[in-house]
């Protein structure tokens, strides 16, 4: 369900600066989205600050995501 969307959207398919504006920022909340954007600054040796914004982002996706997990997923008492 997120897979060809993240594919697509995120940069590593298709260059994300020829998406229209409303994709693009769509894509700016798809984790690959700022994975590639890292990528791409360490690739060509971009300033830190450029970066920090996508650690920002990930690291902020992660959370929601290890929260949204340990709601959804819990260990079933007597289980190891």
């Amino acid at each position: 369900l997120l897979y060809f969307p993240m594919l697509l959207l995120s940069g590593a398919t298709l260059p994300y600066e020829i998406l229209p504006l409303p994709l693009q920022l769509l894509s700016d909340m798809l984790p690959l989205t700022q994975g590639i954007k890292l990528l791409k600054n360490a690739s060509l040796g971009l300033p830190s600050p450029d970066a920090r914004l996508p650690i920002v982002l990930l690291a902020a996706i992660t959370v929601v995501c290890v929260a949204v997990s340990l709601r959804k997923f819990r260990r079933v008492p007597g289980t190891r």
